[in-house]
């Protein structure tokens, strides 16, 4: 007897209030023997999912999940999984997983961009050309610069690949610093380690997670050990940064400037004072998208899928919540 097809439920990018279509269109082509449907509304959420073995999206809310009794396995969009209701998902047996490492390439690239941007001071270049300014101005050399690197996940491990070309001194600062990784040095959490490598920086990525150990890391304390050439990268969490301690660097000019696609609050109010500053690069949490987003991610997923059709034995790739 043929075995009933599994159910996907993907539900709508909630952040656009746009349905995943290009993410459904994916999955089907992975999985043909799947049945893949796309819950355009939060009725058809409910409706859809509460004979579903497989729900994928940003969120879960929690009164969908209460009509999901078949539900095996939420695989969340997104890297950080903080946000959804883990506790309600662990009391009914429902494995988590995350979306980390797929976004890996283009954030890296990101922080590249905005790194080049403050050594070669093009910021300063698009601000004369907006004013029609045909004066000379001059750029640093990123060459000889000590680049530190907050969180040596698969983004920081990248951004650390990346910028091996570049004749630069890099710094990692992870968790358990003996698992080394592709930094000329590799430091933990500890604040005198943290402050040790702030104090010779001319950059700081931050590509971390949102912890205990790591909210609020970039403090007053921290802008005040960072040397006034130095620049601020977030592309990890904006609650890793005091954003009043970061106003009030900026405005004693105590650091070069900041490159920040996250940011807290966020969306950032039209009227904060971040966006007066000239040497201030905002992007609006937009580091992770590309056109081949919703492509890895629908190859994790079926990844995933393949293996929770097993035997039960292969750990779910990403798992955050085992059922």
């Amino acid at each position: 007897m043929t075995e009933p097809a599994t159910t996907i439920v993907v539900f709508r990018d909630t952040t656009h209030g746009l349905p995943a279509r290009e993410y459904a269109a994916e999955l089907r082509e992975r999985l043909h023997d799947c049945e893949v449907r796309l819950a355009r509304t939060p009725h058809e959420e409910r409706e859809y999912v509460a004979d579903a073995a497989v729900a994928t999206g940003e969120d879960v809310d929690r009164e969908v999940l209460a009509g999901a009794m078949d539900l095996e396995l939420f695989a969340c969009s997104w890297a950080g999984t903080e946000h959804l209701p883990l506790d309600a998902l662990e009391e009914q047996g429902v494995a988590v997983t995350n979306a980390a490492g797929i976004h890996a390439p283009n954030i890296a690239e990101t922080v590249i961009g905005f790194v080049l941007t403050f050594a070669r001071r093009l910021h300063e270049g698009l601000r004369r050309t907006r004013n029609r300014e045909w004066r000379h101005f001059q750029g640093y050399e990123l060459r000889g610069s000590t680049v530190t690197v907050v969180g040596m996940g698969s983004i920081g491990t990248a951004t650390l690949r990346r910028l091996e070309g570049f004749g630069v001194e890099t710094v990692g600062v992870r968790h358990t610093p003996s698992k080394g990784g592709p930094a000329d040095k590799v430091v933990g959490y500890e604040e005198r380690a943290v402050h040790e490598a702030l104090a010779r920086s001319e950059y700081v990525v931050l590509a971390c997670p949102l912890t205990e150990t790591t909210r609020g890391l970039i403090d007053e304390a921290a802008f005040a050990t960072l040397p006034p050439e130095a620049v601020l990268v977030n592309v990890g969490r904006g609650k890793v940064v005091d954003t009043e301690a970061l106003t009030a660097a900026l405005e004693r000019q105590s650091i070069r400037g900041a490159a920040l696609d996250v940011v807290d609050p966020e969306p950032l109010p039209g009227d904060h004072p971040l966006w007066r500053f000239e040497n201030v690069l905002l992007t609006p949490h937009n580091a992770g998208h590309s056109p081949q987003h919703w492509p890895r991610l629908a190859d994790l997923l079926a990844e995933n899928v393949g293996r929770l059709r097993g035997d039960g034995s292969a750990e779910l790739k990403n798992e955050v919540l085992a059922p």
